[in-house]
């Protein structure tokens, strides 16, 4: 019986070790926000060439991503105040985007007529499946995402935002 016992913490011990020198090796795990910083989207307004624009700027800073499109009730509601956030944060360098799951021209009318501070990006459909692998299991809208410097998501809301603790989960980050 002790034999058995002590099999099993060895192999326990083993284990362990291997996931340890598996993960030095190998280097970090890929992260959620991996494919964010890799896309390329369009911005609203269109770029002067009309080409995509890197988020890739964005990684390094504590970052604030909101999901959203024109057609969504408590996403056009929370647009000005989470512009309003931003505009107040930002002498603290944190970093805000909007990724409309939209059409360019239904984003680009909406964020001239409230005059959104923030970089808003064009994602359409596919900014779905950005969302679901940033933590959006239900694939609703508004969703929003904060992430740390190292690119870790720090919490996720989703649905209409409440600011003052939104703030509050920010400035906890920083």
């Amino acid at each position: 019986m002790k034999s058995r016992a002590l099999v099993m913490v060895v192999a326990v011990i083993f284990a362990g070790l291997g996931a340890y020198f598996s993960n030095a090796v190998s280097g970090a795990r890929p992260q959620a926000s991996d494919e964010l910083f890799a896309s390329q989207l369009p911005t609203v307004p269109a770029q002067p060439d009309g080409a995509p624009k890197s988020l890739e700027s964005y990684r390094n800073k504590v970052l604030v991503v909101n999901f959203w499109a024109t057609w969504c009730e408590p996403c056009v509601k929370e647009m000005p105040e989470l512009s309003a956030l931003q505009t107040e944060l930002a002498p603290q360098k944190i970093g805000f985007i909007g990724i409309g799951i939209d059409n360019p021209e239904a984003l680009a009318e909406f964020a001239q007529k409230y005059k959104i501070s923030y970089p808003l990006y064009v994602a359409g459909m596919s900014g779905t499946q950005l969302s679901t692998q940033l933590g959006n299991k239900a694939g609703g809208l508004p969703f929003t995402v904060i992430l740390n410097k190292s690119g870790e998501i720090v919490k996720t809301y989703r649905g209409k935002l409440d600011m003052v603790k939104l703030k509050q989960d920010i400035l906890s980050v920083k």
